[in-house]
């Protein structure tokens, strides 16, 4: 037991001190909820966006 225990390192987050999230903490609250939705919503609108322009640009070479 004493073995397993020494192979803990100190310098990283262990499962008995860690804390649950205070979302009553605004920037918690940015930092886990907001900002992925921000990135998710982004994601799907700059990856339509390409779609977008790539079918426009298929659909000019076509007209030429």
């Amino acid at each position: 037991m004493t073995g397993f225990l020494m192979q803990i390192p100190r310098e990283v987050p262990h499962p008995d001190n860690n804390t649950p999230l205070d979302f009553s903490n605004p920037f918690d609250v940015l930092i886990y909820v907001v900002l992925p939705l921000i990135l998710i919503v982004l994601y799907f609108t700059l990856r339509k966006r390409r779609r977008n322009d790539s079918d426009d640009s298929d659909q000019n070479e076509e007209l030429e």
